[in-house]
């Protein structure tokens, strides 16, 4: 039987959907004023204080929505990466899904090469201010290592699609593809060749040629 509009049962899945709702915002306002100030002020400089006034709540609403100042500069980070889809996981992000859905693997290469020319650049000063606090903060050291970790654990998924081309070198395992796509599409990577004047479009060239010269057959 039809439940009626105006059940008990209704009304109590319609407060449970709105409060969902609001608590959403609340976390990408949150976010979002993180991502200004910590681009404008720097990590160190930026207080979780200075975020909640920015994103007009209270201090243990960061807390509770986001977490500490570390966790909130790592879903900052995801933020980024979601352009505009919000912090979502990696398998849900546009650019992940380009790859996967690229009909052979120089083109996911190619793809996944771009991605990281476009991203880079806006994700490289949140790492490397994550790494530089991770040497004596031990919070920040935490959400570095789960953040390397799952980058590889990303690559290993990669190498995975890769393999399902039947392009592969046959010589190289999965961990060998992903291990050299996790060396060359970090901060690190892109910020030495940055320093030598190379652009982000110079750095997608590269490392796309790189990897489909050393992967493929």
């Amino acid at each position: 039987m039809t439940e009626p509009v105006n059940s008990p049962g209704s009304t109590r899945r319609y407060d449970s959907s709105r409060r969902r709702a609001a608590a959403d915002a609340t976390r990408r306002a949150v976010l979002e004023a993180a991502h200004d100030l910590f681009v404008r002020q720097g990590y160190d400089a930026t207080s979780v204080a200075e975020v909640a006034q920015a994103a007009g709540v209270a201090v243990d609403t960061v807390y509770a929505s986001v977490g500490r100042k570390p966790r909130l500069l790592l879903a900052v980070h995801d933020l980024v990466l979601g352009e505009g889809a919000g912090a979502v996981a990696a398998e849900q992000r546009a650019y992940v899904q380009r790859v996967r859905a690229a009909p052979d693997a120089r083109a996911k290469l190619g793809a996944y090469a771009e991605a990281m020319g476009r991203l880079l650049p806006r994700t490289t000063p949140l790492l490397d201010a994550l790494r530089a606090a991770a040497a004596t903060d031990d919070g920040c050291r935490t959400v570095w290592q789960e953040l390397t970790e799952r980058r590889a654990a990303n690559m290993r998924l990669l190498a995975a699609d890769l393999r399902s081309t039947g392009e592969l070198r046959d010589d190289l395992t999965d961990d060998d593809v992903a291990d050299l796509v996790w060396s060359m599409n970090g901060p690190e990577y892109f910020g030495l060749l940055a320093s030598r004047g190379r652009t982000p479009e110079e750095y997608a060239a590269l490392t796309a040629d790189v990897w489909t010269r050393t992967l493929l057959r």
